[in-house]
Parts: structure tokens; C-alpha cells; sequence
């Protein structure tokens, strides 16, 4: 059986399509994917991310620790109360384990939220580690996770916040977290809109819920969340990046925190060599200039002599009214590629992420 979230009732009582998501029970959308996603980039929506896996880090040594585990550099948070790292946490080849967000909380602890599908191999990976450092690790079993995300979303919300941390959440800058003993609300979102991903009790969470759609914030599935984060230039663990990945084959470069130049952080011996030599595949951005629409693992063309990527997220932008992707290539620069599309190869101009931020798109179409 599936695990299920907090919210699963009211799911349900929302008419959500319900599909399996690596091993939880999810709404891929409530009726239209299109509306849901439209409503995001013109409006407010709400989405449980309450699949997402939270877990907290405390030791005299925890500093030390994440520096070592992940590729980013902690000591940029260190200090700033709330502030928020975006990071991947490797393996010894440098191939990605997981994509992640670390909040800064105190001097010995810190909040990390890593992917629902990674839960087992990420808790293993940061336990094994850990113990080396006298670190204790707990996952927050007993929070829900809501993302609260669109131009209207924060004056929607608003009313809602508890009087004491209001004007705290509500002059957050991104990428940083106020909390108090009953809310964590952090200004991040997977979306490419303003907003905030706010963690709350399991037994708070439905009424909470409810009170966010009362205040004409619409519930929005998964469906949408894809191609809202595509627009935006997200990655998707598992699709865009992996394993067998890292990160200068996955556009981020600039999530590896080079200085200083003793930290030695797992894998970092692999990706500067990978720097060094400049061979590595590459991670672009694709706008489809014929008909069809692209899609994960369609071949991409990239010269006359037969040399190929291919396609790791792929889909119908909403918001620009064409296709566009994700496509790992061989090392080069390129401007224009050709992708199989039912036995046809359609030229695609490569463009540089993101395609859309905050409504409005990025790109020259």
C-alpha cells in the first residue's frame, strides 16, 4: 500500500486524479492540468508536497559535516539565521545522490529537504556519513508540507499567518525561513513564481488547507508542478540528472562551491578533473521550431556526422504556446540541433534556461 499524506481526504474531496509517485499516493491534477497551470503563473495555488522527505541535523560537528557531504558550500549560511543553500550531495564518482535545500537554523542545527523518491539511499547516504561526525539525523515524520505558489500568492496568504511571525515571513527575502513552534515558512518554491513552502503538523494541515482555499487559492497536482518547474529551468532528479550524472553534465556549475580550495568535499576530485578537461556532456535548454512536442528520451541530433543526445524532459510550455526541453549533449555549443519526432528530425533552437520566471518568458521565441 502506498503512504499517503496528511491531506489525502481532502484530495479527494477536491476530485483529485490520484496517481502513484514514488510510493505515494498524489493528485496529478483536480480537472485540468492547463487551468492549474495558468492559475500559478496568473493567480495562487497551493500544492502537498508533504511526500517530500524533512530531516534535521544537530551536533557540535555539523558545520564540518555538511561541508564535507554536500558540493555547495555551508559556510555561505553560516551565521544568517533562515538562510537557505541550494546544493547536490554526491557520490565518489561526483555523480548526484540528490538535489537539495539546507536551511541554516543555529550554530548546530540545520533543516535539509531532500526528494520523496531518494528518501532510502538519501537517509542512508547522510547517516552513514554522519555517525563519523557525531551528527544525529531525524526525519520530521510528523510535518506536512504545503507550497503556496503565484503573483497573488503572498497577498493571499497573508491574513492567514499568525500574528507573531507575520511581518517576519512577509519581508523574507528568497532563498530564506522564519519559524516559530508551530510554522516553518521559507520563501522557495519549485515553480519560477513568488510564494512560500510552508511546514506545518500533520494534524494542522487540513485546516490550514482549507483555509487556503477559502481564501480563493486553488489546489494544484503534480501535472502541473512538471511543466511549471520546466518553464522555469528546474531540474528533476531522476529525469534531467542522476547518479550517473554530475552536476557540470546537469547546468549546475554553480552550485559547486570551489572555494576555498582545501575543502574536500566527496566527489570534488572527479569534477575537477571534469573542469579541467572541458569533455563532459552538457545540459541545454531546447525550443522546437517545427510541429510536435517534445518529449524525455527522443534523440537529438547535434551534426551532420550522426553525433547525439538526447532529450531528459520534455513538454508543451503553457505559457509560451511551444514545445520545449531538457537534452543532454555531447560536449560542445550549440544553436541549433535536430530532434526524432516520429521518424522525422524537427530543428530545435538551444537556449540557455530558464524559459520562464515570474509569468513572463525569458527567451526569444
Amino acid at each position: 500500500m502506498n503512504k499517503r499524506t496528511a491531506l489525502y481526504e481532502k484530495h479527494l474531496a477536491s476530485n483529485a486524479k490520484v496517481i502513484d509517485f514514488g510510493g505515494w499516493d498524489m493528485p496529478l491534477h483536480y480537472g485540468s492540468q492547463l487551468n492549474e497551470h495558468h492559475i500559478v503563473r496568473k493567480d495562487a495555488g497551493v500544492f502537498d508536497v508533504s511526500h517530500m522527505t524533512v530531516v534535521d541535523l544537530n551536533g557540535e560537528r555539523v558545520i564540518e559535516f555538511l561541508q564535507y557531504l554536500l558540493a555547495n558550500n555551508v559556510s555561505k549560511i553560516v551565521g544568517k539565521t533562515g538562510k537557505a543553500l541550494y546544493t547536490c550531495m554526491l557520490n565518489e564518482k561526483g555523480g548526484i545522490i540528490d538535489d537539495l535545500i539546507v536551511y541554516y537554523q543555529a550554530e548546530q542545527e540545520f533543516r535539509m529537504v531532500v526528494n520523496a523518491a531518494t528518501r532510502d539511499k538519501d537517509l542512508a547516504w547522510i547517516e552513514q556519513h554522519a555517525s563519523n561526525f557525531a551528527v544525529s539525523v531525524t526525519e520530521r515524520t510528523d510535518l506536512a508540507m504545503l507550497a503556496i505558489q503565484g503573483p497573488q500568492a503572498i497577498e493571499k496568504i497573508t491574513p492567514l499567518l499568525p500574528d507573531a511571525l507575520r511581518d517576519t515571513a512577509l519581508n523574507l527575502k528568497p532563498f530564506t525561513a522564519c519559524w516559530d513552534d508551530n510554522l516553518f515558512i521559507a520563501r522557495t518554491g519549485y515553480t519560477g513564481e513568488d510564494g512560500f513552502e510552508i511546514m506545518l503538523s500533520n494534524e494542522q494541515a487540513p485546516a490550514f488547507w482549507d483555509a487556503l482555499l477559502n481564501a480563493n487559492i486553488a489546489p494544484i497536482g503534480l501535472g502541473a508542478r512538471d511543466t511549471l518547474r520546466l518553464e522555469a529551468g528546474m531540474n528533476l532528479y531522476g529525469s534531467d540528472m542522476g547518479e550517473t550524472d554530475t552536476p557540470l553534465e546537469s547546468n549546475l556549475a554553480w552550485t559547486i562551491g570551489w572555494k576555498p580550495a582545501e575543502r574536500n568535499f566527496i566527489g570534488r576530485d572527479v569534477l575537477e578533473a571534469q573542469k579541467a578537461n572541458g569533455e563532459h556532456s552538457v545540459l541545454v535548454g531546447l525550443v522546437l521550431k517545427g510541429k510536435g512536442v517534445l518529449r524525455g528520451h527522443q534523440a537529438v541530433y547535434v551534426d551532420e556526422a550522426g553525433g547525439k543526445g538526447e532529450i531528459t524532459s520534455g513538454t508543451y510550455s503553457p505559457t509560451l504556446g511551444v514545445s520545449i526541453a531538457f537534452a543532454r549533449l555531447p560536449a560542445g555549443v550549440y544553436e541549433e540541433v535536430k530532434v526524432e519526432i516520429r521518424n522525422k528530425q524537427i530543428p530545435a533552437q538551444v537556449v540557455k534556461p530558464p524559459f520562464v520566471r515570474h509569468g513572463k518568458a525569458c527567451i526569444d521565441i
